[in-house]
């Protein structure tokens, strides 16, 4: 099951950022990953987001191989790099992983069908 790398990214100093970048991105594709977004400027809907930050996502063919390329010496230099590049948040996503009590639907529920007729979820015309 496909694994994926979210990243809220700020870059600190622009040489270091863009030689960051080069060296991630060949680790990645190395690793069998492959960016679905880089560096795109958010919409934000609901929340906070501060001015000057970006989205990255990756997706990687399962969490082994993605675990593998964040642990990996390939990667090594670049990590070393973004201390000073870059101002992160870091998560991995396991893209198969669905928590049961969380309000998600069990499998085939529609948990938005089921919502919808909630009184506060009505559509008021």
């Amino acid at each position: 099951m496909a694994a994926y790398l979210i990243s809220d990214v700020e870059v600190l100093d622009e040489t270091q950022g863009l030689r960051y970048r080069e060296l991630e991105a060949a680790s990645i594709a190395r690793h069998g990953g492959r960016y679905l977004v880089r560096g795109a400027e958010p919409q934000v809907a609901e929340g906070d987001w501060r001015a000057g930050r970006c989205v990255v996502v990756v997706e990687f063919p399962d969490m082994n191989r993605l675990q593998a390329w964040y642990a990996s010496a390939d990667y090594a230099e670049a990590l070393a790099l973004r201390q000073t590049a870059l101002d992160r948040r870091l998560l991995f996503v396991d893209g198969g992983h669905q928590s049961p009590g969380l309000g998600w639907p069990e499998s085939g529920e529609d948990l938005w069908r089921e919502r919808a007729t909630e009184p506060h979820h009505r559509r008021v015309s």
